[in-house]
């Protein structure tokens, strides 16, 4: 089949062919991205303020990842952990050391459910507990383990009968999940700290103190689950080191190769001495690929200072909702807008307009995960292209 003259219909109607059909997918087809924005088959760009799902961070094929991809990709694609390897050391030492103090150990993975089943069995085996408790609302993966801790019930329909114990607390009500959590004596208690996708719900720091003091009170490990609030995006390496309470483990993943593939468990030191040999194991993990990706996304972040600049994106956006009367919520470059009414007719008619941005479980609030890398001037082209789409949405409703 003679694949290079295809439209941007024939590439979607063959990738449907094939594909299991799992997914909703807008109707882009895209090709490229550099920065802020993407293009697709037939040459329109868009400003990406979704960030491929919260991973573009750095902004998409930042020049210096896109280098040490390369430069490893001609000396050595791939050997497992059965080897030693200089680029796997270097992204350990570099990843270690930006971690909250204390945390001086990693486990390399692919996904950040992974990560976040590395976590559990790790704390099951310590405490020799079974349970597990979570937070309602939070999302921590598709995966046996991770879907079981997963509140929506949509993702758990179906497979609850192979899940372990688990029990759910309030998420933001500090003294019914302390409570929860002295009444269970669970293994582990897991939490997003910004609940992305239920819109970024936030809590007070009140709350997460109150659920490290449980956990510490009954012989619990604290998980923070910062697939995606983590490597920089509010303001601290961590969301951990943002409010100051750091948890016994602290999973990351989406924007920690800078697009490529991988994730990472930072343990405690104490709950690190626990874990034997040939208790955790992973073949891809720490591939040659990812450490060359993750070495040079995080050196990105330090040198760019991209936490400071995740803070100005924060502030623009806030602006613009404030001059407009919209509430919203979450921290740097992760933010929810309310509007009060379903959001999807506005994340399409953005999407016409050439802005791309999501929705959330909540279908009043849209989603926002841009890359540290957008402007006052890529923040402006938003708000302009908002205030059209909602003139319009409104004249079609009325």
């Amino acid at each position: 089949m003679h694949t290079e003259s295809l439209t941007a219909a024939e590439w979607m109607a063959l990738e449907d062919k094939t594909q299991l059909d799992t997914y909703r997918k807008w109707p882009i087809p895209l090709v490229r991205a550099k920065g802020a924005e993407v293009e697709d088959v037939d040459g329109n760009t868009y400003l990406d303020l979704y960030g491929g799902h919260c991973v573009a961070f750095l902004g998409h094929n930042h020049p210096e990842v896109v280098r040490a991809i390369k430069e490893q990709a001609d000396s050595l694609l791939f050997y497992s952990n059965a080897v030693y390897a200089p680029v796997r050391a270097r992204a350990s030492e570099r990843l270690s050391r930006m971690a909250p103090e204390g945390m001086n150990k990693v486990f390399f993975v692919s996904t950040g459910t992974e990560a976040n089943e590395v976590a559990m069995k790790i704390a099951r085996k310590a405490t020799g507990r079974p349970n597990v408790i979570a937070v309602e609302g939070d999302f921590h993966g598709r995966t046996m383990g991770s879907l079981s801790t997963t509140w929506a019930h949509k993702y758990r329909e179906g497979y609850e009968k192979a899940f372990g114990p688990v029990a759910f607390a309030p998420f933001g009500d500090a003294e019914k999940a302390a409570a929860i959590i002295r009444e269970h004596q669970p293994a582990a208690v897991i939490v997003e700290p910004i609940q992305s996708m239920g819109g970024m719900r936030t809590a007070p720091v009140s709350y997460f103190q109150a659920l490290k003091d449980a956990c510490v009170e009954v012989g619990a490990m604290l998980i923070f689950d910062e697939v995606q609030t983590g490597v920089g995006r509010t303001g601290a390496f961590t969301y951990a080191q943002t409010i100051g309470v750091i948890p016994h483990m602290i999973s990351l993943a989406k924007s920690l190769g800078g697009g490529v593939p991988v994730s990472a468990l930072l343990i405690n030191d104490e709950v690190a001495k626990t874990v034997g040999y040939g208790e955790q194991g992973t073949t891809f993990g720490g591939g040659m690929i990812a450490m060359a990706a993750v070495d040079a996304a995080l050196r990105v972040v330090e040198e760019e200072k991209l936490s400071e600049r995740a803070m100005l994106v924060w502030e623009a956006l806030a602006d613009g909702c404030e001059a407009r009367g919209l509430r919203y919520q979450g921290a740097g470059c992760l933010m929810g807008i309310d509007f009060g009414r379903p959001v999807g007719p506005i994340v399409a008619g953005l999407r016409d307009r050439g802005i791309l941005t999501g929705g959330s479980a909540d279908p009043n609030i849209m989603r926002l995960m841009p890359p540290a890398v957008v402007t006052r001037e890529h923040v402006d082209r938003f708000f302009l292209a908002l205030d059209e789409v909602l003139t319009a949405t409104e004249e079609v409703d009325a």
